[in-house]
């Protein structure tokens, strides 16, 4: 079983993602939740997904639009890191979204692609050696541990997951 990082591991504001994910294999956390996230954004209807709770804010599709360029945002840390490479920009989420066309797809393309991010992740994920996990980076100027981004990944999700359920399923 992989251990949660330590607190060093990574920059504070991480620490709330981290802190959402549950004790257990956090690699099949991971898989877990490509089906149960799968299922929960499939389950909308266009025009449900299409909902903002708030002007300004994103529609549900902008936030699997955002949650797939996160989760490919973060393997390719865990990918460069694991392989040596030792500093990565950050991303400006809002201007990903932004820039995207989340708006005119439908969510269950979107949906299925989220799930098939995720797995394809799963396998680099499950190739790497305790080593690898230990390595750290520097990723949007902050020092990031392999490990920590794993669970970064899990909990960026379920960070996700429940602002949707508390903000625009009400």
């Amino acid at each position: 079983m992989i251990n949660k990082p330590k607190p060093d591991e990574y920059a504070a504001f991480y620490g709330n993602y981290i802190s959402l994910v549950w004790e257990g294999p956090v690699l099949n956390i991971l898989e877990d939740l490509a089906s149960t996230t799968y299922k929960f954004f499939s389950e909308f209807t266009d025009e449900q997904a299409n909902y903002a709770y708030a002007e300004g804010k994103w529609t549900i599709k902008e936030v699997l639009g955002h949650m797939i360029d996160a989760e490919r945002t973060f393997a390719y840390r865990i990918l460069a890191f694991s392989r040596g490479q030792e500093e990565l920009p950050g991303f400006d989420e809002n201007a990903y979204v932004e820039n995207a066309t989340f708006n005119s797809r439908t969510i269950q393309d979107m949906a299925a692609e989220f799930k098939a991010t995720r797995i394809a992740n799963l396998y680099m994920l499950r190739a790497l050696t305790p080593g690898q996990l230990n390595i750290t980076g520097i990723a949007n100027g902050s020092k990031v541990s392999v490990l920590a981004i794993v669970y970064i990944l899990a909990g960026h999700e379920l960070h996700h997951l429940k602002i949707i359920k508390e903000r625009y399923l009400i």
